[in-house]
């Protein structure tokens, strides 16, 4: 239980922000693309030249389309389970709403979804929005996968406090088992039956254990599911621990949804224009460029350069040197502190530009450090966020990967509280070997290329 309840306390945020943040990512219902499919949509875009022809995207929206057509005119509905009913959870028998645990037919009455997967920057989230933007449903839902996971988390403990005590069975001793999955899944399905998760990645325990059930619930339903990852879905959660009770997962995914996989070059790359936001510390005189975009920004603010504090979850997120909406920090204050997603998003949520200085070369000797920047730059990446960096690095040696990293003070810790010994099966664990970190920059590095971008810097009040 100790993993889990680590993973609950670092995602812990309230359900109320929450609520607010995810609701800002749903659409208003105006269909954008009335009467057009995804495929005309995409060759559309591509005579106009707002795409690039593109052969490995053609196919996958070819698969949307396909999608897109057995979806129209469904209507979801629950799958009624054989077997159990009133008298037979009266006597301790198993309800209608249970599942076994090995059921990977969940769903099966309902249109399969579409999994995409492939390396960064290749249009996976593009071709997924224009899917979603011509869909004609009231009912469907686009979300981050991260910040789903986290409302999630926070029903499920709201669940469990309106539970109180646990029932027991007349018949029984034993306390009747409550799965707080189940109202949490009612809830998400009342609300939207397509949903498009973007960047669809397992990294923490907490998810892990629960993605099952959850998920068990929700293709009942009749949910239909469309989803981009950089990875295949047999490797998620790759080398996690107690990794075997999520793979049962894996094949309920597979199940209910078909593979698309995207190769295809890094746009993101391509599109870097000449103009760059990044600048390498003993290549130029990268503080006082830093220093000439802050004072430059702070001409468009209504306001003076002082320090600010956000309250957030009952404490206080002090930073030194702020002017309106423009945060001017560094590594140490953003990344060298005990902070976490939602405190992330707050600042994503308060400052529309944030100046980041004196970023080190990043490796697994500060795994801790490493894994808040790479958690910092997808928040604010997600919310069209304006960022201006300096670093000891050019951007594509930012990352330093090397084998025999030696184990942090941090990880010895945590082994020892997991009774995990050196050498071992759990010790190799991603959780302590950075696997996942280094598979995660790739996409960091692809996103601050594109953060460099005129055209992203247009983005961030389209986006508000």
């Amino acid at each position: 239980m100790l993993p889990y309840k680590v993973g609950v306390a670092v995602r812990g945020t309230l359900h109320s922000q929450m609520n607010l943040l995810l609701r800002s990512q749903v659409p208003v219902m105006t269909f954008q693309f009335r009467n057009l499919c995804p495929m005309s949509e995409y060759e559309k875009r591509v005579s106009s030249g707002q795409l690039m022809v593109d052969t490995k995207q053609k196919e996958t929206m070819q698969q949307l389309d396909k999608l897109y057509k057995r979806i129209k005119g469904y209507q979801p509905s629950t799958r009624e389970s054989s077997g159990g009913g009133f008298f037979s959870k009266l006597f301790g028998g198993k309800s209608d709403d249970d599942d076994p645990d090995d059921d990977l037919n969940a769903g099966s009455h309902a249109p399969k979804g579409l999994y995409i997967y492939g390396s960064v920057g290749v249009g996976k989230t593009t071709l997924m929005d224009l899917f979603y933007d011509c869909c004609e449903i009231n009912r469907k839902r686009r979300v981050h996968f991260t910040a789903f996971m986290t409302d999630v988390h926070a029903q499920i403990h709201e669940a469990k406090e309106r539970q109180g005590p646990v029932d027991r069975a007349f018949n029984s001793e034993k306390p009747e088992p409550f799965d707080p999955t189940k109202p949490v899944a009612d809830s998400i399905a009342r609300e939207s039956w397509l949903i498009c998760f973007d960047e669809f990645q397992v990294t923490d325990i907490a998810d892990a254990m629960i993605l099952k059930r959850l998920f068990t619930h929700l293709f009942r339903m009749g949910i239909v599911v469309v989803a981009t990852s950089n990875r295949h879905p047999e490797d998620l959660y790759k080398n996690g621990l107690q990794r075997v009770n999520f793979l049962p997962f894996i094949g309920l995914l597979q199940n209910r949804c078909q593979l698309a996989k995207l190769d295809s070059i890094d746009y993101r790359r391509i599109a870097q224009s000449g103009d760059t936001n990044y600048f390498v510390i003993g290549q130029t005189d990268a503080e006082a460029n830093m220093d000439r975009m802050f004072k430059i920004l702070c001409a468009e603010e209504n306001d003076i350069i002082r320090p600010r504090t956000i309250t957030h979850t009952g404490r206080d997120l002090t930073f030194r040197r702020t002017c309106g909406q423009i945060l001017d920090s560094n590594f140490n204050e953003l990344c060298d502190r005990p902070l976490g997603g939602s405190d992330y998003l707050q600042i994503a949520q308060f400052f529309h530009t944030v100046l980041i200085r004196d970023v080190p070369q990043l490796n697994l000797n500060i795994k801790s450090q490493m894994r808040r920047f790479i958690t910092l730059i997808d928040t604010l990446y997600d919310s069209r966020v304006r960022v201006v960096i300096s670093a000891h690095e050019p951007l594509d040696n930012l990352f330093e990967v090397g084998d025999g990293s030696p184990i942090s003070d941090t990880d010895r810790i945590l082994m020892d509280d997991l009774k995990i010994n050196q050498g071992s099966h759990d010790s190799k664990s991603s959780v302590f070997t950075g696997e996942e970190e280094m598979f995660a920059f790739e996409r960091t590095i692809s996103r601050l290329y594109e953060m460099q971008t005129s055209e992203y810097w247009e983005q961030w009040a389209k986006h508000r």
